[in-house]
């Protein structure tokens, strides 16, 4: 079984209240933490990458991102998936060559940029691309932003996870969704559902029980180690 179709196969058959749980290391050392604690494979969050690499949430470079991810994928023996954003502007088949040279086996790929929601038709045809130039060799997840840009409404998310698996995504992604309109969306696609567990949301096992088959946490975990770290800057001064 090839690297991308044994992590395709971690999403299969999960029982309700056992969801996949993917950590999001941000770079190498995090990575080798969360590889060690057992999880059978890990999602970077775009966010917390570009934290580690001092830049704001959605200017890291694309070079920077490749090459971060590819040094987080060379530190772990499970499989990684790349948060790629809306893919910097790439055409499909240097997007999808530049992911595989970081060895990463799966992708988000978000359907806003600039801060404004992309045309759902359109995005689709670009989708569809990506998964031509992809094979078999990626899980494409689809994040849809509908609830972060303007258009927090269940019918038009509905309408873009239904296009964006019929264009060959792996999965979807209905970002910062409302627990309520959890069960609906994961009624309207046969594919898996992403959901980031958020501090002051619904548990991991809640959020499956609602019907999300894989959970995240954006960069929820690199802000928890971020507080962290300011507590043992505050020790070290008291010393």
């Amino acid at each position: 079984m090839n690297p991308a179709a044994a992590f395709r196969a971690l999403h299969q058959g999960r029982a309700t209240g056992d969801p996949l749980i993917l950590p999001g290391p941000w770079d190498a050392a995090s990575a080798r933490v969360f590889e060690e604690a057992g999880f059978p494979a890990l999602a970077t969050p775009s966010a917390g990458v570009s934290a580690s690499l001092g830049y704001e949430d959605g200017s890291t470079p694309a070079r920077e991102m490749f090459a971060a991810v590819t040094r987080i994928v060379r530190s772990v023996s499970v499989p990684v998936s790349a948060d790629i954003e809306d893919g910097y502007g790439l055409a499909p088949k240097e997007l999808v060559d530049r992911l595989l040279e970081t060895g990463a086996v799966g992708c988000n790929l978000e359907d806003s940029a600039g801060g404004a929601l992309k045309e759902p038709a359109r995005h689709a045809d670009w989708l569809a691309e990506v998964r031509v130039e992809a094979g078999d060799r990626i899980f494409i997840n689809a994040r849809v932003d509908t609830y972060i840009r303007g258009l927090p409404d269940l019918d038009a998310t509905i309408a873009r996870v239904r296009a964006y698996v019929a264009a060959g995504a792996d999965g979807v992604y209905p970002f910062a969704a409302p627990a309520d309109h959890l069960p609906k969306i994961a009624a309207a696609v046969p594919a898996p559902v992403n959901m980031a567990a958020l501090p002051d949301g619904p548990t991991p096992r809640r959020l499956s029980e609602l019907g999300a088959t894989r959970i995240t946490f954006g960069p929820g975990l690199q802000h928890r180690a971020t507080q962290a770290l300011r507590d043992i800057a505050q020790q070290v001064r008291a010393l």
